[in-house]
Parts: structure tokens; C-alpha cells; sequence
């Protein structure tokens, strides 16, 4: 397995650079075509007018979104011109999500930014918070603070589920080019440590077979700790650059509220994130 097809979403009125660097780094590292994508609609006032003066509003606000989509584009063909291989832009005057999304059938993984707002605009930016429990592909967060891939220490954060299993196999491009390989997995209180052990080892077995020497770890924290607080400590131990890990909703019926972890990974500010639902 690699990734042959990287695709980056970009977003209006913020920053666009980490996401920029991660994702050609990575095209380059799988000697990968890169797709940026981007979207927006004009959002009209929730006062209006009419006849005339309503369409004009209208068009202007339409000919700055347009206009802002063309700067987009420029910012991705200047990021990626000096890279090499196929690079092309797709952009849309359509709610970002839902442009994105359509996208994504032509990727083997999404590169977005991190730290989206509460409540985000959604016809200026597609979350990840969306993204990732919709897409069908994994979705690697770049937060701001990032400027490069690092691969040299990667933390699997295992949960015996299928959202952990997909993640643990759409990273092992990555894993396979990593230094260190950490799997931690946090026990339920009262769980029986043994049968997680049992677990990580099994993890660590497969990875094995497929060329990644990875170290188990069974996270050891305060009774009070939150999962979060033990998985940055780990995180921190063994200096990780990546993260993987699967993405939970808090429910089945409403997946787009996510679970704790889940939504730490998407809104920390210090490390690249795999995620996959």
C-alpha cells in the first residue's frame, strides 16, 4: 500500500501554510500526484434588500469569493511548483464540506488544518471535525504551529475497534518510514490489563509482519487523568511527530459531535494527526 493521490483542503481567511508544507512533503515522500481543493459561498446578510440593489449585493459578494478562491489557487501552485510531480486544483463556489467531500473519492488521504472553530462558518470552511467522520479516507491534521512531516517518532493510539484498526492501516505507509513506532493503549478502569497487553502485542505482531518494529506500552496514568492528559504525556515521552489514532462520535446518531480524544487530537496545536473513522 501507498498513498498515489494526496489531497490538501485549503480554507478562507486562515492559514494555509502547515497544510501546505505537510501535504507536499508528503506527495514527495510517495513520490504522490497532490490535489488542493477548496470552497466557499457567499453568505448574504441576515438583513437584505430587494429588486436591484439585492442582485448587486449579491454579485459583489459572489465576485469576492471568487476572487478569494483565485488566491487559493495561486498560494497552492506556488507551494507546490518546485516539487515535481502532478499537481491540480479543484475549487467550486459550493459549501466547503460538501465540496471537499465529493472530492475525496479521488484521494488515498486528506491533508487539513487543525483548531477549527465552535462553530465554524460552514460556507468558508469544511472542519475537520467533518471531515474526518465523513470522508471515507483518513485524514491527516496539520496544525499551524507545524512546519514539516515528522516521522521520526510515531505514537499509535490503540483502542481495540475498527476506527483503530483502519487508522493502524492506512498509516503503514507512513509507519514504514518512520524511526520509532510507539502503540499505547489506555485500559478502562477496572479493565483487565492483561487482555489489553494481549492486544498491543498483537498490534505490534502485524506491523512486524509488514516491516515496522514498533514498541507496546501500556499507559499509566492518575485515576482522575482523562484519557486525553495520558496520550499527551506518552505523546510527549517519546517526542512523537505524528500521532495516529481512530475517530469516535460521542453517539451513532450524532457521530459530528465527537468523543474527547478525538476531539483533542483535531484541536492540539503541537503534532501532525492520523485520523480515520
Amino acid at each position: 500500500m501507498t498513498y498515489a493521490t494526496v489531497m490538501v483542503s485549503l480554507a478562507l481567511d486562515q492559514s494555509n501554510e502547515a497544510r501546505l508544507q505537510v501535504a507536499g512533503e508528503l506527495a514527495e515522500r510517495f513520490e504522490a500526484a497532490i490535489v488542493g481543493v477548496a470552497a466557499a459561498q457567499f453568505a448574504p446578510p441576515l438583513y437584505f434588500t430587494d429588486g436591484a440593489e439585492a442582485q448587486a449585493l449579491i454579485d459583489e459578494g459572489e465576485a469576492s469569493v471568487k476572487r478569494r478562491l483565485a488566491g487559493l489557487e495561486a498560494q497552492f501552485r506556488a507551494a507546490t511548483k518546485n516539487r515535481g510531480g502532478h499537481a491540480e486544483w479543484r475549487s467550486a463556489m459550493d459549501f466547503p464540506a460538501r465540496f471537499v467531500l465529493a472530492q475525496a473519492r479521488c484521494a488515498d488521504i486528506i491533508v487539513s488544518g487543525g483548531q477549527s472553530p465552535a462553530f465554524s462558518d460552514a460556507f468558508a470552511l469544511a472542519s475537520p471535525k467533518d471531515l474526518v467522520m465523513q470522508a471515507g479516507r483518513p485524514l491527516l491534521v496539520a496544525p499551524d504551529r507545524v512546519t514539516w512531516l515528522d516521522l521520526r517518532s510515531v505514537l499509535v493510539a490503540w483502542k481495540d475497534t475498527p476506527e483503530a484498526r483502519r487508522a493502524v492501516a492506512d498509516a503503514l505507509p507512513m509507519l514504514r518510514k518512520a524511526r520509532d513506532v510507539t502503540i499505547a493503549a489506555i485500559p478502562e478502569r477496572d479493565g483487565d490489563r492483561s487482555v489489553v497487553m494481549a492486544g498491543v502485542t498483537d498490534v505490534a505482531a502485524w506491523l512486524a509482519r509488514h516491516g515496522v518494529t514498533a514498541t507496546a506500552r501500556i499507559c499509566e496514568g492518575a485515576r482522575n487523568e482523562t484519557a486525553a492528559a495520558q496520550l499527551e504525556k506518552v505523546a510527549g515521552d517519546v517526542d512523537a511527530g505524528l500521532i495516529v489514532a481512530g475517530a469516535y462520535g460521542h453517539s451513532r446518531f450524532r457521530e459530528l459531535i465527537l468523543g474527547g480524544v478525538t476531539q483533542y487530537l483535531v484541536t492540539q496545536t503541537a503534532r501532525c494527526v492520523l485520523l480515520s473513522h
